[in-house]
């Protein structure tokens, strides 16, 4: 049994919840500073704590970290020294120097650093992994990702929210980071990028509207357009590859739900297409899945767990965007070393 502390009771009963339908894992203790979340969460197995530092002396495997984003890394750091291994929400970091102390810090404990992208796991994204197995896919082509969601005074009125000091960025790092993600692990590997962001709809310091252009490995083309001045919440992805074109449903939370279309581009080869994907109907849906292949990695077997360096990725393709827009110039991927932004983005 792996025994895990969360830190943090919003999106951390989330995590909570994807625990409890797993036999892996034992949570143990939960650290929240709202004492009614905190009663309303922890049950006669869980103990509640209201400081960090309780929770980091415990006798627990993991520590999950639910916590707002400047917090992430200081916390994980702490986690790694006292010989924890670690989950960690969105954003990893904020900076790609912030990667690199965690990256050391993490071998020299002999710990791993797992990030939160529950979105990969779920029916639609493991049927594009057995059909790529298939050969049913071919080469990335193009890509369109929307990313429209509904934000207003009530979601700022939590007040590190909106700010360069609590939140460390607007919509590319904390709304439109697991589509992003998603574009590079069911896609390929983002080469290049253009991106134009604005603050059009909420009187906030970060970003709320960006429109980005993706050059992925190999040649293929995506779009993002992300705002949060729309009706309602709705994340869709197109994704065109050279043998079958798959289009998600609007899911804003959990995209692999839904009702996809897998539409083969010979028709001869659609039935085989359905098969596969009908295979994949049960297949375990985001933090329930990502925390199963978590649990395989901490036991040495073979799994399909997010890794640090897709994390780290992920922050170098943030890191690109902002540089992008601030400069006026496409970015190409990876950064080096030497890049201004390597410290961070925030003005």
């Amino acid at each position: 049994m792996i025994r895990v502390a969360i830190l943090g009771g919003g999106i951390g009963a989330q995590h909570l919840d994807g625990y409890r339908a797993l036999d892996d894992f034992q949570v143990t203790h939960l650290v929240d500073q709202d004492a009614d979340r905190l009663a309303a969460l922890c049950d006669g197995d869980i103990v509640g704590l209201t400081e960090i530092d309780d929770a980091l002396a415990s006798d627990v495997d993991v520590i999950d970290i639910c916590l707002p984003p400047h917090l992430h890394v200081p916390i994980t750091l702490a986690a790694l020294a006292a010989g924890k291994h670690v989950i960690c929400e969105k954003p990893l970091a904020t900076s790609l120097a912030q990667i690199a102390e965690m990256r050391a810090a993490a071998q020299d404990a002999g710990r791993h650093v797992f990030p939160v992208f529950q979105y990969r796991f779920g029916p639609a994204f493991s049927a594009l992994a057995q059909l790529r197995a298939a050969g049913l896919l071919g080469v990335p082509r193009a890509a369109a990702i929307e990313t429209h969601w509904n934000r207003g005074v009530d979601y700022y009125a939590i007040p590190w929210r909106g700010t360069w000091a609590g939140e460390k960025g607007g919509v590319v790092l904390g709304h439109a980071i697991h589509a992003h993600d998603l574009l590079s692990h069911v896609m390929a590997p983002v080469s290049g990028v253009t991106a134009r962001l604005g603050t059009l709809i909420n009187p906030i310091e970060t970003e709320d509207t960006a429109a980005i252009l993706f050059d992925l490995e190999g040649g293929g083309l995506a779009t993002s357009s992300i705002t949060l001045g729309a009706a309602t919440d709705e994340t869709r992805l197109r994704l065109v590859y050279e043998h079958l074109t798959a289009t998600s449903d609007t899911h804003p939370y959990s995209p692999s739900e839904g009702t996809w279309r897998f539409d083969a581009r010979d028709p001869a080869q659609q039935a085989q297409v359905d098969k596969i994907v009908a295979g994949c109907a049960d297949a375990p849906i985001g933090f329930v899945g990502g925390l199963a292949e978590i649990a395989k990695a901490l036991r040495g077997e073979a799994n399909q767990a997010v890794t640090f360096e897709d994390g780290a990725r992920s922050i170098a393709l943030v890191t690109a965007i902002y540089a992008s827009h601030r400069t006026g110039a496409r970015i190409e991927l990876p950064l080096p070393d030497t890049h201004p932004m390597t410290k961070g983005w925030q003005p």
